[in-house]
């Protein structure tokens, strides 16, 4: 099992920034993704970006330009940083690990982006 505790969400105007972490603990593999996605209400839960223990990324278009992911695999810690942030950025940011054939889902962090 692994346990996922993410942080750092909030309400931000547009255009701030933001930066969310997330931990993970418990039967964790060297070699494995984390990353986060985001569920706005009424839609589909999407991609944000996902980074490997390799350094391999993967970013959504949507926000490409405007996030950068990286992570601390001595502290299983991944983490975004998130700006230029629009209200359609507003979601729920959830992180995941994925790791031999398993993933693990946090409980979400809420990301609200208003003037």
């Amino acid at each position: 099992q692994v346990q996922l505790v993410e942080s750092g969400g909030g309400l931000v105007q547009p255009g701030g920034s933001l930066r969310l972490s997330c931990a993970a603990s418990g039967s964790i593999f060297s070699r494995n993704t984390m990353g986060w996605y985001r569920q706005a209400p009424g839609k589909q839960r999407e991609l944000v970006a996902a980074m490997a223990s390799s350094g391999t990324t993967n970013y959504a278009d949507s926000m490409k330009g405007r996030i950068t992911i990286s992570r601390d695999n001595a502290k299983n810690t991944v983490y975004l940083q998130m700006n230029s942030l629009k209200l359609e950025d507003t979601a729920v940011y959830i992180c995941m690990y994925v790791a031999r054939g398993y993933d693990y889902w946090g409980q979400g962090t809420q990301v609200t982006v208003s003037s």
